[in-house]
């Protein structure tokens, strides 16, 4: 139905399937909302813009000290989650959540703003800066994005992914063969063996970086985590580092890095396809 209320309409051009609605739609519940969170499209006079999809209330304490991300509010701030989301001809969206498209990057591609502030906003947190050596675990979306944003820092970067495909993805965006121990280890993939992987590619100290979701529980090695004193740095959503938000940061970095989107995105289809789409995601 066509949206009502209050917000910006955007007319959706781009939308991405998250691992995360592969899970919501084999869930064994009715869907509360439509889906779509990873979104793009253009404004009713033509102008291109990413979607930052969440809404916070503004006015709690997290949202005060502006970690917005944090919001007491929790999953109801994220559209396609917590309300409706873009895939959709169009979604009403508080003026705040526009993401202005750096000349060169097409609405097509600027669905990946959103997973790529995911991984900015980690690597922001973990630090990650030209002498760090970071792993990455997950060869899926977030672990790509991970590897470029992890590169674009200037630090050296190796992805452990599971099929070939996965790691030639990872080259092409700056993973290289390095080997040994990291001080900042990724876990894209949320599973018990990907922690285990991390864990074991730490170095003593190191930092384990939470970008995956855990649906079925986070269980991770305790005790070399333990003896190697791992420190470990969840990561949700994205927020603003000064005056710059990560979806701001995202969006400048697809723009100077086109190879981002041409890796990524592997398949499109128009919205009437999109039960074909999630079985071709699946």
């Amino acid at each position: 139905p066509r949206p009502k209320g209050d917000g910006v309409r955007v007319r959706i051009q781009s939308a991405g399937i998250c691992g995360s609605d592969l899970h919501l739609v084999s869930a064994p519940f009715p869907l509360p909302h439509t889906l779509g969170h990873e979104l793009a499209g253009t404004l009713d006079d033509g102008t291109a813009v990413a979607i930052e999809p969440i809404a916070p209330c503004g006015s709690c304490d997290c949202c005060e000290r502006g970690a917005y991300n944090l919001c007491r509010v929790g999953t109801g701030i994220i559209m396609g989650i917590g309300q409706d989301g873009g895939m959709s001809e169009e979604i009403l969206v508080p003026e705040r959540s526009l993401v202005p498209l750096s000349k060169g990057l097409a609405v097509g591609n600027a669905c990946l703003v959103e997973p790529l502030a995911v991984a900015v906003h980690g690597m922001r947190l973990a630090g990650v800066d030209a002498l760090t050596r970071v792993a990455v675990v997950g060869g899926g979306s977030i672990g790509l994005c991970a590897v470029a944003a992890a590169f674009a820092r200037g630090a050296t970067t190796h992805l452990e992914a599971r099929h070939d495909s996965q790691r030639a993805a990872g080259e092409r965006l700056g993973a290289d063969s390095t080997e040994g121990e990291f001080d900042v280890v990724v876990d894209a993939a949320g599973t018990p063996s990907a922690l285990e992987t991390a864990v074991a590619l730490g170095r003593p100290g190191a930092t384990l970086l939470l970008l995956a979701t855990y649906w079925d529980g986070f269980s991770p090695p305790a005790f070399p985590l333990c003896l190697k004193e791992i420190r470990i740095i969840p990561s949700s959503l994205y927020d603003a580092n000064g005056t710059e938000r990560d979806v701001d940061t995202a969006a400048r970095l697809l723009a100077q890095q086109p190879e981002i989107a041409r890796t990524l995105i592997t398949h499109r289809f128009p919205l009437e396809a999109a039960a074909e789409a999630f079985c071709v995601a699946s």
